[in-house]
């Protein structure tokens, strides 16, 4: 958990929910990672966990991002979180370009073919609950719409896609290329506007 809210939670015993009112949060996921897995020793499945989100980890730390939790094969961070406030979309998007380039990198190379994957990456921003759960093992977590949100934009992407929602779009568009996919109906959420990006609008015009 973040170091602040670990030594809040050292000295009183727990931890006080806070609210942010603009996060930006990403999830992703392997595409076929669980029929994969099934022929997989249990060792080796940690091993090519490990590999992937080890990476991840350092990708992240660089951006100034905040990692959550993982759950499986899928990856959750946050950006926005404990005086990182400022650009925190942009910083996400940064770093979800750098996930993908890491993952099509281990999918050239020889002696990584049978670690290779596909990913799939979701963002959304807007506003969280952050806090810590439990009384032994303690988990520190976000809670809100905006990751129901984000989750949803993770099982709309595709295959190397990083998909983003309206709200995050907004606070992106100067930067990156978006390229706009229309409206398009989530099951349980009605229907919502996203965009793919496809790059940092700088290496266009450079």
């Amino acid at each position: 958990m973040p170091e602040e809210t670990a030594l809040e939670l050292k000295e009183y015993g727990k931890v006080k929910a806070r609210k942010y009112e603009s996060v930006t949060v990403l999830f992703t996921d392997f595409k076929g990672f669980t029929s994969y897995s099934e022929d997989l020793s249990p060792e080796a499945l940690v091993e090519t966990i490990d590999f992937y989100f080890s990476k991840f980890d350092a990708i992240i730390e660089n951006y100034g991002l905040e990692k959550i939790k993982t759950i499986g094969d899928s990856y959750m961070c946050v950006g926005g979180l404990h005086g990182e406030e400022k650009n925190h979309a942009v910083r996400m998007v940064s770093a979800a370009l750098d996930i993908v380039a890491f993952v099509e990198e281990t999918k050239n190379d020889i002696k990584a073919t049978e670690l290779s994957f596909d990913i799939r990456i979701g963002i959304n921003s807007g506003p969280v609950v952050a806090g810590v759960v439990g009384t032994h093992k303690f988990a520190y977590d976000i809670w809100g719409d905006a990751v129901n949100v984000a989750a949803r934009m993770e099982s709309m992407s595709q295959a190397g896609k990083i998909n983003i929602s309206e709200m995050t779009y907004h606070l992106v568009k100067k930067e990156f290329i978006c390229t706009p996919r229309g409206v398009i109906a989530i099951k349980n959420r009605g229907e919502m506007d996203m965009y793919f990006i496809e790059g940092r609008i700088s290496e266009v015009t450079a």
